[in-house]
């Protein structure tokens, strides 16, 4: 982690306790602004239970490609799946880990 992201994950840190200190003056500005009416517009016209179930079955089926990575001691082959114990190549097939 460098230096710069070290003060970027503080400043966050510092900005999100201040926000969380203020919240009900928070609340009241974005109230004042109109915003929860809004938010609860989109809500009751847009997020049916329909929407929501289907936003739902997206989320869970965006998972991204078996890769060829490794974890700890255990690795797994990109070519054929073979699950291996340390070492640089796969036991079944030769590929490179």
């Amino acid at each position: 982690m460098t230096l710069g992201t070290r003060k970027l994950v503080i400043i966050g840190l510092v900005g999100l306790i201040v926000l969380a200190a203020n919240i009900m003056v928070v609340a009241a500005w974005l109230n004042n602004m109109g915003v929860v009416e809004l938010a609860g517009q989109i809500r009751h016209e847009f997020l049916t239970g329909t929407a929501i179930t289907i936003l739902v079955a997206l989320l869970i089926l965006l998972v991204g490609p078996p890769r060829g990575d490794r974890r700890g001691l255990i690795g797994r082959c990109s070519v054929c799946g073979h699950r291996s114990l340390g070492g640089r190549y796969c036991s079944d097939c030769g590929s490179r880990l």
